[in-house]
């Protein structure tokens, strides 16, 4: 059985490290859960992170069974804002709002989704209030892949903000996403790979 590895067949997910590259993100289905604060210390980013896994392998392991296909689960992800943009590009994170999300293959339906939250219940209690499978069109973006520690990124995102969003003629079009391309627990921080991609729109 051959077993599908989304961060190497979709494109999106191998970005170039040495600019910002215009992509148009085609609408795709997640796995997603909601919340605020510190990642590094509000439990409910831990209970979201711990969610999202456990329903993603369920559903994995279903279509094994059921489809006789197999896949990589893919990386997780996450859409980040403040209400004053300044506090995300400042890391002041107890200011943060975020939603955790790992894509969901289109060969899933919506009975594996069921299923696989009802076999977490059984293991992790009750689901956080916000847990969805959902579409999410992004659109054009711009995106690069940062190597580095997670708080290392403010200046690559200033250089986004002020210098090429503005010369390429764009404005935000929607929120900060990052894709984890490393398992943080295993890889040291200079050696993190991450996605950084920002939605755009053309300037009016």
């Amino acid at each position: 059985m051959m077993k599908i590895d989304f961060k190497k067949s979709l494109k999106l997910y191998r970005p170039r490290a040495e600019s910002f590259e215009l992509v148009v993100v085609p609408e795709m289905r997640f796995v997603m859960v909601d919340g605020q604060g510190d990642p590094n210390a509000a439990p409910s980013y831990a209970r979201a992170i711990e969610w999202l896994f456990s329903v993603s392998y369920a559903m994995k392991f279903a279509a094994k069974a059921s489809l006789n296909t197999d896949y990589v689960v893919p990386p997780l992800e996450g859409l980040w804002w403040a209400d004053d943009l300044a506090d995300f590009v400042a890391r002041r994170k107890q200011r943060w709002r975020w939603t955790m999300m790992i894509m969901a293959p289109e060969l899933l339906d919506r009975s594996m989704f069921t299923a696989a939250v009802e076999k977490s219940e059984k293991k992790l209690g009750a689901r956080p209030e916000s847990l969805r499978m959902e579409s999410f069109d992004e659109g054009p973006s711009l995106q690069i892949l940062h190597i580095g520690a997670y708080d290392d990124e403010g200046p690559t995102l200033a250089r986004l903000h002020h210098d090429v969003m503005p010369s390429r003629g764009f404005t935000f079009g929607g929120k900060h996403h990052e894709i984890y391309l490393s398992d943080a627990r295993r890889t040291e921080p200079a050696k993190l790979k991450t996605i950084l991609r920002q939605p755009v729109r053309a300037l009016a």
